[in-house]
Formats: C-alpha cells, structure tokens, sequence
C-alpha cells in the first residue's frame, strides 16, 4: 500500500460561526483505494497559496510511499530543505497529511487512533467554549460584565464545566505592552460577574491572546487570582519563554500556552523553562497526533496536563479527540460551542457531544469522514488569512472597549 493521490478543500465559513475565516482539508486516496482525511491550522499564508504548499510537501515526500511510515515522513519533511528546526508554515502542511496518514492506517487495521497509540484512557472527554457573540445581542460579550455572566450561565445550563474569555484587550503584530488600567478594571469586574453566574459549577479560562510584557501581565493575574481560574493562557508573547516563565513563577493561577507553537522542540523549551503546566498543542499545526503524543509524554513526565486547541474544523477536532483519548493527563478539550453548525455540516456525521463531554468515536481511524459534497459546494473565494491580527500598535485612544 502506498499513498497515490491527495485533493485539497478550502472551504469558506458561514458569517456569525467561529473558527476562522475558512478550513483547509487534505484527502488522501491509496492505490488500495483506502481515504483519510487531515487539516491543516491557521496558516501564515493566503488561501490560494497554503493548498500548493501541501502539495509540494506530499509529492516531494509522501506520495508512493507507505502511509504506515509515519517517523520517516515526519523527518523528512522536518530536514526539507536543510532546515531541521521547528517551521510553523512546514509543520502546517505536515500535520493536515501526517493525521490523514493516522486516518488510514486506522481504516486499514479497523482501528480508531487511539487503540493505536496506548488504548482508551478515558471514556469521555470533558470540553470548554469561548463565550461567543451571538445575533441580537445588546453589548459586546467580550466587553460588558452583564452579558458574559448571561452568556456563561447559558453555557453551564447546556453542560459546560468550563468557558473562556479574553476581555484584556485588542491584541497586534506588536504585542506586548502593558494594559490600560481601564482594561484592567474591565478584566477584574468581568471576570467576577462570570464567577458570580455559574459559582463553583464551571471553571474560568482566561484568555489574553500573548499581549502583554511580564510585568503586565503580573499586574493583570494579581486581579483575577480571587476568582480562581483555572488558567491564565498566553500571558506573553507565545516565542518569549523567559518572560512567560516569570509570569508562572509569580502567579497562582495555572499558566497555558501552545496554540501557536510547533514540535516537541518548542514545547520542551517550556517545560524545560516551567513557563506553563497546561499545554494547548494544536493538532493541525503542532507537527500532527503522533508529535503531540510525544509532547503528551514530555508533558506527564514533567507534572504538566494538555488541553488541545481549536480554532479551526472538526478534522483537527476529531484528531485532538483521538489524543486526547489515550492521553493520561489529558485535562479539557476545546469545542467551538457543542460541534454543532458548519462544524457539524462539515461531517457526514457530527462529533458525539453530551452534556459538556465529547464521546470518542469508536469508528476506525480518526472516526469521522469529510462531508465532500459540502465541502465542494462552499469553497472560499477571498484572500484574508485565516486569522488577522491589528497591524499596528494598540492605541488606548481608539480602543472601543
């Protein structure tokens, strides 16, 4: 068996849904006729450009080759090029074939991933939301107290035991800065009309999207710790490990990071550092499940947990569920609300989601199949990147908080 054939999808998402502007879906087609799917994350180039980057990486690595082979692969693409470093752009396109790979070596034994990678440790996974806007709404969730704790009461009453949020600010290419009192205030009093709405039935997530200096950060951390969060996500700029450190020295809330960090390389730097005890390793871009089971393993050795992150579709969705399955110390898995929407369109059949708990699947390979048909019908015609950050300084004056 060998991998003969690979098709790209790029398909738009629906205004009012979340993750992103589109999704990047990869088949792959043995000459035995076997299909998996892959996804790639959040790419650092235009839509039109990221489908030739797979390509080149499938036909000058992956293509004639075993599927099974899934190390040689890996440090092929890792060497490409005399590189041998962590490549954000490379590992994007490595991780959306290499879980497409996982997929059908799954398919082929008639086993889900997980069997594959140390069996099923849990049986249910518990899941968190973003506390997302929603048509109609009076405020800004993001910005109002009073509409974030109708929000996370809403969220808690469908099941979640956990919502995120980042009220700290809007965020730019030049972060880190120090935050406005202001937004301080904001973050304090928002948080707290969270806490107060769902009481001891949810854990908070506080997001800061890596915006601030250390000592920012620290300033912000002192007003939210008589809330209890859970986690304090990328407090500093994601490539600055020594400054994250000395947030997580200072602070009592559990600091998180790793949406936007790639391959074990990376994410030993942090725990080398004790930068962050919760990594949130995104399986589209991280370098695939099998790097992430790796950084999994790293991570228990050193008393840290994994959260995996999702912004994106339910093909990097159904692989962090794969993952997190046989994970030991798998903490919570992120949903984009119950998987329900595009996210749901996107499949022939949705993700199995009850009351906050994603059920693995117990389908082979990654357990859930690309709705082609509706992935053809919605391609994305624009040019934006999946994600867009402020190109300038944040200016307090213009701040619309």
């Amino acid at each position: 068996m060998h991998v003969a054939e690979l098709e790209t999808f790029v398909v738009g998402n629906r205004p009012g849904e979340f993750g992103g502007n589109y999704f990047i879906f990869v088949k792959l087609v043995t000459n035995t006729g076997v299909v998996g799917y892959g996804e790639h994350y959040g790419a650092t180039f235009g839509p039109d450009v990221v489908p030739a980057m797979i390509a080149d990486v499938a036909e000058r690595h992956l293509l004639g080759h075993s599927p099974f082979e899934i190390e040689r692969f890996w440090h092929r693409c890792y060497g490409s090029g005399f590189s041998q470093r962590p490549d954000i752009s490379m590992m994007g396109c490595v991780s959306a074939l290499e879980m497409a790979c996982w997929d059908i070596v799954g398919k082929e034994v008639d086993q889900p991933v997980y069997q594959l990678l140390g069996g099923r440790v849990h049986d249910a996974l518990r899941s968190y939301t973003y506390l997302y806007p929603e048509p109609g709404d009076a405020a800004d969730v993001y910005a109002d107290p009073a509409t974030a704790a109708s929000r996370a009461a809403e969220e808690v009453a469908r099941g979640f035991t956990a919502v995120k949020f980042d009220p700290a600010g809007p965020y730019s290419i030049f972060d880190g800065h120090q935050p406005t009192l202001e937004r301080l205030a904001l973050s304090e009093v928002l948080t707290g009309a969270v806490r107060e709405a769902v009481g001891s039935k949810a854990d908070l997530l506080f997001g800061t999207h890596g915006q601030f200096t250390a000592s920012g950060a620290l300033r912000l951390a002192r007003r939210l710790e008589q809330f209890d969060p859970l986690w304090f996500e990328e407090p500093v700029p994601p490539d600055n490990v020594a400054e994250m450190a000395k947030v997580a020295r200072q602070t009592t809330i559990p600091v998180a990071t790793g949406e936007r960090l790639t391959t074990k390389a990376e994410f030993a730097r942090v725990l080398d550092a004790k930068a962050a005890s919760i990594l949130q390793m995104n399986l589209g871009r991280v370098g695939g499940i099998l790097e992430a089971k790796k950084i999994g393993a790293m991570a228990e050795a050193a008393g840290a947990q994994v959260a995996p992150h999702l912004y994106c579709g339910p093909i990097v969705g159904a692989a962090n569920v794969q993952f997190a399955t046989c994970t030991p110390n798998f903490l919570v898995l992120e949903s984009i609300r119950d998987w329900s929407g595009i996210h749901a369109d996107l499949l022939v059949k949705p993700m199995q989601w009850q009351d906050g708990y994603v059920i693995p699947p117990t389908g082979p390979g990654l357990g859930v199949e690309l709705n082609e048909e509706f992935a053809r019908a919605n391609p994305y015609t624009g040019h934006d990147l999946h994600l867009n950050m402020a190109p300038d300084p944040v200016d307090p004056r213009s701040d619309p908080m």
